[in-house]
Formats: structure tokens, sequence, C-alpha cells
């Protein structure tokens, strides 16, 4: 007799169903995903701010997120990437609290940031679009480099970070391994 396997009367998955479904989605992994779109989320911010005259609007004092603060927090997270990645394939716990340890002033400097910036969002919303905010880029009045950051995106990136910091902390810390 060649039927399907039971077990007490019922179908039986494949094996290979069975693996997919019960097998622990490692931590690190997780924590490297979050990290990367957290980072591309980042990273599109930062193109908007530089596309936009944040360096230049410094000069003016237009903007109201400072460079070293906004290279700070792009640097620290690049590097702590760096160091998680390294510890994916190291498996080295000592590198896991290093990147841990990145990621506190990274999230500080997000924090202070988005603090800044939620002034600038508010005023642009009241004010509504202009056609003329490309033109009165660096004059009187100019929006600031920062207020071109779609909402949806600075959301998604807080939300990936603060997701990045715990999985990186659970990670660290041996919970859920790989």
């Amino acid at each position: 007799m060649t039927g399907p396997r039971t077990v007490h009367g019922r179908r039986r998955r494949p094996a290979a169903i069975d693996t997919v479904i019960t097998r622990e989605f490692p931590m690190d992994i997780a924590a490297l995903i979050a990290w990367v779109v957290t980072a591309l989320g980042g990273f599109y911010m930062l193109g908007t701010w530089i596309r936009r005259g944040g360096i230049q609007q410094q000069q003016s004092g237009t903007s109201h997120l400072p460079a070293p603060a906004v290279f700070g927090h792009f640097a620290l997270a690049a590097i702590g990437l760096v160091v998680w990645i390294i510890y994916v394939v190291a498996d080295k716990t000592a590198l896991a609290w290093t990147s841990f340890a990145l990621l506190l002033p990274v999230a500080l400097l997000g924090f202070v940031m988005l603090a800044r910036w939620i002034p600038v969002y508010r005023d642009r919303a009241a004010a509504g679009p202009t056609p003329a905010t490309a033109a009165t880029q660096g004059a009187e009045g100019a929006v600031p480099a920062e207020g071109h950051f779609p909402l949806p995106v600075v959301m998604a990136h807080g939300l990936f970070a603060v997701t990045t910091l715990v999985l990186v902390l659970l990670a660290a810390l041996g919970i859920g391994g790989s």
C-alpha cells in the first residue's frame, strides 16, 4: 500500500516543508536585513539633503541639521554595519557588542536630527507646496534641504532603525541564535 504517510490519521507534510516552517530564522540575519533597509532609507535622505543644498545651507543657517550630525550619523551607522557583517560571518560576540555600541550614538544623533526635522516638516506642511522652492534655495525664507524628506521615508527609517537596534541587542545577548 503506497498512500500518503499519516500521523494519527492526518496527512503528514513533506519533511522539506516541516524544515522551512519550524526552522528558526537567525536573529543576526534579521538584524542585518533590518539594518540594510534602514541604511537604504538613510542613504536616500542623505542624498536628498546634499542634492537640495544642505551643505551650502549650513553657511546661511537655513538648514536645521548640522553637517557634523548628518555625516557623523551616516559614518557611525556605516561602520557599525560593516562590523555587523563581519560579525555575521565570523560569529564573534565581541563584534556584535561593538556594533551595538556603535548604534547607540547613531540612535542619539538620529533622535537629535528627528527633533530638529519635525518643526521643518510642520512648517512645510502648513505652508503647502510652493513652485518657487527650488528658485529660492539659499535665500531668506527658503525651504531647508531636510524639508524635502518624504514623511513615509523618515517614518520607515526610524521604525527600521529601532527594530535594528533591538535585533542587534537580542543577537548580541544570544537570543534567537543562528
